[in-house]
């Protein structure tokens, strides 16, 4: 499930901008709609400048995109670019829960390898019965 070049940089750089907290905090801000970087900068204890090196970070990875309005810049999700992440996520969920129903319903048709075995070396109590550790 491996893509071309291109595309296997541009998940690196998106999951790499979305390891850090502060970004992903950005990206949550912006699910509710554009904001300004002073707008963005507010719950954070760090500057403006650092705030911006965030957006940058963000927007090298086309997860967010920045407008102009007048004097404002407001930046932006880019829901598209997330989308498209998600889907990638989804590929390999899919593939393991398959891989999970296959386990299930084979444990389900043969019941005997569903419990552990009572007998072995070690010591312990299986439904109210100890078995002994053996020399």
């Amino acid at each position: 499930m491996m893509g071309d070049g291109a595309t296997e940089e541009r998940l690196d750089r998106a999951f790499a901008a979305l390891a850090d907290p502060i970004r992903r905090a950005i990206i949550a801000r912006l699910s509710r709609g554009p904001a300004t970087v002073n707008e963005l900068a507010e719950p954070f204890r760090i500057s403006l400048q650092a705030v911006s090196k965030h957006i940058q970070v963000l927007e090298h990875a086309d997860l967010v995109t920045r407008s102009r309005d007048a004097q404002r810049r407001p930046v932006h999700l880019n829901p598209g670019r997330l989308e498209a992440l998600t889907a990638w996520i989804d590929r390999y969920r899919l593939v393991h829960e398959q891989r999970f129903r296959t386990l299930d319903a084979l444990l389900a048709d043969n019941p005997d390898t569903s419990t552990p075995s009572t007998t072995g070396t070690t010591t312990g109590t299986t439904t109210g019965t100890t078995t002994e550790e053996k020399p």
